[in-house]
């Protein structure tokens, strides 16, 4: 076996950060500091906060501070030992073998081990929206000690050592989760991992506290005593929490127009890189369970209603990016620069509906549709959206929930039309992607996963193709053909690669030291003495 640890590319898509990575290496030189409590404010309320079973953002930002991944990944997208010290990949790329830490942990004292890593991975792939297809093609994880677990495949799978960060892939106590279905989260006595912290309270609505887990395999770490979680739901509530110390860090914090004021608080660094772990990307999906859809000239009038430019710029206040693609632009190695978004039109967007034969009635409107938008997504974002198609006599009732029950209501009722979603295409199109559009997953109650009931053989074909292909240029080529299909389908409408936003207070150091920003285990975030 060989060796295997190429770099991936990793786009970072950015909108002013220098500053923010001469801050990073600022800290990185300065002796950290043990002790002290973090103050982070959430944003929307919590609700699985573990991602062996989500792809939610509570569970790739609160659960990594519980539950590790085998590996993590520097800012170029090298993979780092975490739970597994070393591997390699066999020339044909059907085994991947895995030496684990010795000596670590569970919360409960209990030793990790290999068969941990193995009933994990098999949970992700029953379980997880991304890891069905992450890891579809692991036939069996050989465990021949304590301390050695062995993936072997059926198929190559090229993206697969970069899919094993805590954020994505984490690592959960078999001793634990099998006494409980894969699609329950724990409860709070039973959500124990390895990593730095140790959740010991929970009370909904109110806050999550973490203490400092005192037989961390990497000490001295972790350095802080104490988080805790406050989930602000209001806007204007956080970033005043933070103007005034109340709070240290908080992501996605403050309405867009406010972050040019917060920018000037000498108190305050604000952050609006996005990292390379989590290719971000806004979509507009429609419920093909809704036979009005299976006319392609009604899913282009709305796509020719849509303003990509205007998005950006009213909806984000310039912090994002227009990208038409199902591939996020974040991901210049698969992004297919040749789909163009379709041109802003309303007048051919009502030709469009004309011809569907869906002439205006009283009052101007041609039908009515249900509009959810993700509430990790701006708020102003539904409203764009719902005064945009109105212009082409399309009403809408807009649908705010919270997390859990925008998941309910999309997820499992399908009590919805069209939705605004945050899929994230993560570091490689196969996880990120793939669980959008291909018809194996749709999965009734899934989070995250085919939730425009979507199916095209055609589609599946390249996304299956593409999914086991070791050599890089006919992986881009499949990619390519993918996204030109789902372009001229108008299977969806891709919008924008939203830039990520990050206020914390000065004293907080080395809140993002991965390619993971703030879904981080923390263990290397410590707080400045005052001044």
């Amino acid at each position: 076996m060989t060796i295997t640890r190429r770099t991936l590319g990793a786009g970072i898509l950015s909108v002013g950060a220098a500053a923010t990575f001469a801050h990073r290496a600022r800290a990185s030189r300065e002796q950290p500091t043990h002790g002290g409590t973090l103050r982070w404010a959430y944003y929307p309320e919590p609700s699985a906060i573990i991602a062996i079973n989500t792809s939610s953002g509570t569970g790739s930002s609160i659960g990594t501070k519980i539950n590790e991944g085998l590996l993590t990944y520097d800012f170029n997208m090298v993979p780092r030992p975490v739970l597994a010290t070393s591997w390699t990949v066999s020339p044909d790329g059907l085994r991947y073998r895995f030496r684990l830490r010795e000596g670590v942990k569970w919360h409960d004292g209990t030793d990790f081990t290999s068969a941990d890593v193995a009933f994990s991975i098999e949970r992700l792939g029953q379980a997880h929206p991304r890891g069905r297809a992450t890891f579809a093609h692991v036939q069996r994880i050989e465990t021949p000690d304590a301390h050695t677990a062995e993936f072997v495949l059926s198929q190559p799978t090229p993206y697969l050592l970069f899919a094993l960060s805590g954020s994505e892939s984490p690592m959960v106590p078999k001793h634990i989760y099998e006494t409980f279905k894969p699609a329950d989260q724990p409860k709070l006595a039973q959500t124990i991992g390895t990593g730095p912290f140790i959740l010991r309270e929970w009370v909904p609505g109110s806050h999550l506290l973490f203490e400092r887990n005192p037989g961390y395999w990497d000490a001295p770490k972790p350095y802080l005593d104490k988080i805790i979680l406050r989930p602000i739901l209001d806007s204007s509530a956080r970033g005043a929490a933070l103007e005034t110390g109340e709070i240290d860090i908080s992501a996605n914090p403050v309405a867009l127009a406010d972050l040019a004021r917060l920018k000037e608080n000498p108190n305050l660094i604000v952050d609006t890189t996005t990292y390379a772990y989590s290719g971000p990307q806004n979509q507009l999906f429609f419920n093909y369970d809704n036979p009005i859809f299976k006319d392609r000239r009604v899913r282009l009038a709305i796509a020719h209603a849509l303003d990509l430019k205007a998005i950006v710029n009213t909806v984000y206040y310039g912090y994002a990016q227009a990208s038409p693609s199902p591939v996020s632009l974040a991901l210049p190695k698969f992004y297919d620069p040749k789909v163009q978004a379709w041109s802003y039109d309303p007048a051919l967007a009502e030709r469009l509906l004309d011809d569907a034969g869906h002439p205006k009635g009283p009052g101007g409107t041609r039908f009515k549709l249900r509009l959810t938008v993700n509430p990790f997504l701006v708020t102003n974002f539904g409203d764009y959206v719902r005064q945009a198609v109105r212009r082409i006599g399309i009403d809408v009732e807009l649908q705010r929930y919270d997390l859990a029950t925008f998941l309910t209501t999309v997820y499992r009722d399908r009590a919805f039309d069209l939705v605004i979603e945050s899929l994230s295409n993560t570091f490689d199109p196969t996880p990120g992607v793939q669980r959008a559009y291909w018809s194996k997953n749709i999965q009734i109650g899934l989070p995250f996963s085919n939730a425009a009931h979507y199916a095209n053989p055609e589609v599946d074909r390249l996304l299956e193709a593409a999914a086991v292909e070791p050599d890089e240029a006919r992986r881009r080529d499949l990619f390519f053909a993918f996204q030109e299909y789902i372009h001229e389908d108008v299977a969806s409408v891709d919008l924008v690669a939203p830039a990520g936003v990050i206020v914390a207070n000065k004293r907080v150091k080395n809140f993002a030291t991965t390619a993971d920003g703030l879904n981080s285990s923390f263990a290397d975030l410590y707080l400045a003495p005052h001044a």
